[in-house]
């Protein structure tokens, strides 16, 4: 599984990062900053969680 977070989007909810903090990292406000990144299977369900807490829908996952 595969993760992209489009950091235009975020408005800093870090909804993601509070179901799945070892996926989604965040800058000092709280700003999604997660590079696009390849997710283990043990944490395909928590990046799912994460992603689709996001109100901006800023997450997309590519090989679910």
């Amino acid at each position: 599984m595969h993760i992209h977070v489009d950091i235009e989007k975020c408005s800093g909810h870090a909804r993601c990062h509070a179901l799945a903090p070892e996926i989604f990292e965040l800058d000092d406000l709280g700003y999604n900053v997660t590079p696009d990144k390849d997710v283990a299977p043990e944490f395909a369900e928590a990046a799912q969680k994460g992603a689709s807490a996001c109100p901006e829908q800023a997450i997309t996952i590519d090989g679910e």
